[in-house]
């Protein structure tokens, strides 16, 4: 068995049916790499056959490389001769080309979370942390939040068996919401990605060109989508003028009551629905002008992966200042409903491994979790060092450090 580089068509056709295939290990997140000042290649192990392959990202630290192979190596590492006779070739391939070491974070699930205790119940795939140590990979600290290059926690919804009734009471309400606001989902052309980039770009350090090439890239094979949700107001003013309607009835039934029993429930319940009369009335004349002035408003956005059987929120945002449409709630829940029939799987993205309410990203976490995923946590990052005085030099130095807290 021996290590060389493989041709792009034969790459492709190896990852396109590996049952740890994903968005991260295809020649489209190569190209997109590369423009961010990653070369790259593909390598495969075999003998009589391919046994595993790997697109391997690399970059000069320094005076010398390291690697970097998303979501890890396309290898079964439940295999522990498999793994290490691979990794021994590997080590003997890159060490010939100046590399330093070799990072990978496969996307293997090690456990699930338990939604009712909020904790991790570990599978058999937690075996494979310690053939990777004894193959000669280095197990990294674990992130509590975002600091890994991906994430460690991914939220995934079955979508075979997604309906609105496994969302949680509060996403549910959230979701209605948006309907009755006349919020609509909308495919959009490369030409509007400015409109989603106003909702992420203090999110995350990313230029327009960046998005601009993530579409171009994974458009080429149709493996992209841009999603926006704007505001129908004829949707809305006709919701609007309904539900106006039927609180006035209400309103109107809560006044006889009171004239007979003014006790304080009823007080506030005529004090709340007065208070909704005003802010659909408000609702409605919102409605009504932005319509006869043909204003387009879009308060939310997603670019949309997609690979085999699943479909991957890439990066998603909305309008904070219209947040009383809930337009985030309405994104998620139209896009599961958008790519039910097509696909299986949908990755909501990360969340973090802390879920208490003091976390500082709960809010994240709870929305997430409100449309009821599966939870599992990866086996998180592994060093593999090539040359090990070298490995060492960076860590000590803080090159690493500084490379990758970018």
């Amino acid at each position: 068995m021996f290590i060389r580089e493989m041709s792009l068509a034969e790459f492709k056709k190896f990852s396109e049916t590996h049952f740890i295939g994903n968005c991260h290990q295809t020649i489209n997140y190569a190209i997109l790499k590369a423009e961010e000042g990653y070369e790259y290649e593909f390598i495969c192990y075999e003998g009589d056959e391919i046994k595993a392959a790997a697109l391997i990202l690399y970059k000069k630290i320094g005076n010398i490389y390291y690697g970097y192979s998303p979501r890890g190596f396309l290898i079964d590492y439940s295999n522990p001769f498999l793994l290490k006779d691979f990794t021994q070739k590997l080590k003997e391939f890159y060490s010939k080309r100046n590399f330093a070491f070799i990072k990978i974070n496969p996307e293997i699930a090690i456990s699930k979370l338990d939604i009712k205790t909020k904790t991790f119940i570990k599978n058999n795939n937690v075996n494979i942390i310690d053939n990777l140590k004894n193959a000669g990979y280095i197990k990294l600290k674990d992130n509590m939040q975002f600091e890994a290059l991906l994430p460690r926690i991914n939220a995934i919804v079955n979508l075979s068996n997604f309906d609105a009734n496994v969302l949680s009471k509060n996403t549910r309400n959230k979701v209605k919401k948006g309907f009755r606001k006349g919020l609509v989902l909308e495919k959009a052309s490369l030409e509007k990605i400015n409109i989603l980039y106003d909702f992420i770009k203090n999110k995350i350090n990313k230029d327009t060109y960046y998005y601009n090439d993530l579409y171009n890239v994974f458009n080429k094979t149709g493996d992209v989508d841009l999603l926006l949700v704007k505001v129908d107001y004829k949707k809305f003013l006709i919701n609007s003028q309904y539900i106006y309607n039927l609180e006035l009835q209400r309103n109107a039934q809560l006044n006889n009551r009171l004239i007979v029993n003014s006790n304080s429930n009823i007080i506030n319940a005529k004090m709340n629905s007065d208070k909704a009369l005003l802010s659909y009335k408000n609702d409605i004349a919102e409605a009504a002008k932005n319509l006869n002035q043909n204003i387009e408003t879009y308060v939310a956005g997603a670019i949309i992966l997609k690979h085999q059987n699943r479909i991957t929120i890439q990066i998603s945002g909305y309008d904070k200042s219209l947040s009383r449409f809930s337009p985030n709630y309405f994104l998620y829940y139209s896009l599961l409903k958008y790519y039910k029939k097509e696909f299986k799987y949908a990755d909501l993205n990360g969340i973090t491994a802390d879920l208490s309410k003091e976390a500082p990203y709960y809010g994240l976490n709870r929305f997430k979790l409100g449309f009821n995923p599966d939870v599992y946590e990866y086996l998180g990052e592994f060093d593999l060092p090539i040359n090990e005085d070298a490995y060492n030099h960076l860590l000590k130095s803080g090159l690493l450090a500084k490379e990758f807290n970018k």
